[in-house]
């Protein structure tokens, strides 16, 4: 019984540390968001691009959500958030980027993206393998969506 409840706290702790950080990440970045002045900017590439690591903290507070109450998609979201940051990642780090993220938030999803990769493939809380179907899935998601803040 005590195991149970130890790895219950466990398991809340880092949900709530990956909330904390998904909502700090993601306050920083949308105020750094430059508003333009003209309303044909508005559709551009630069002015949406600004919003993929914002969109990458919005993942990453579902994952902690559903972390934090014991979902059973919580495999899937943590899933969807390491294959998205990862890949976020890798186009910065490439140049082929729309909006440069600084290092020190691509460190930090660099670490939470490995923390739930590493929850979502071995099923450390019990919550629900996560299936083929639902890995495959959630990587095409999340390439789709670090692509469509990057080149779209």
């Amino acid at each position: 019984m005590a195991n149970v409840n130890s790895t219950a706290k466990i398991r809340k702790l880092i949900a709530i540390s990956f909330g904390v950080i998904a909502l700090v990440i993601g306050v920083i970045l949308f105020l750094k968001v430059d508003t333009p002045e003209h309303f044909g900017v508005y559709f551009t590439k630069a002015y949406y691009g600004q919003f993929g690591a914002i969109a990458i903290c919005v993942e990453l507070l579902v994952a902690a959500y559903y972390l934090f109450i014991g979902h059973k998609k919580t495999n899937f979201a943590m899933a969807l958030f390491a294959f998205t940051a990862v890949l976020d990642i890798a186009i910065n780090l490439l140049g082929f980027a729309t909006i440069a993220v600084p290092y020190l938030i691509m460190l930090a999803f660099l670490v939470c993206a490995i923390v739930a990769f590493y929850i979502a493939f071995s099923n450390a809380f019990n919550l629900g393998k996560i299936s083929l179907v639902n890995v495959i899935f959630s990587f095409v998601l999340g390439n789709a969506i670090a692509f469509y803040f990057n080149y779209f």
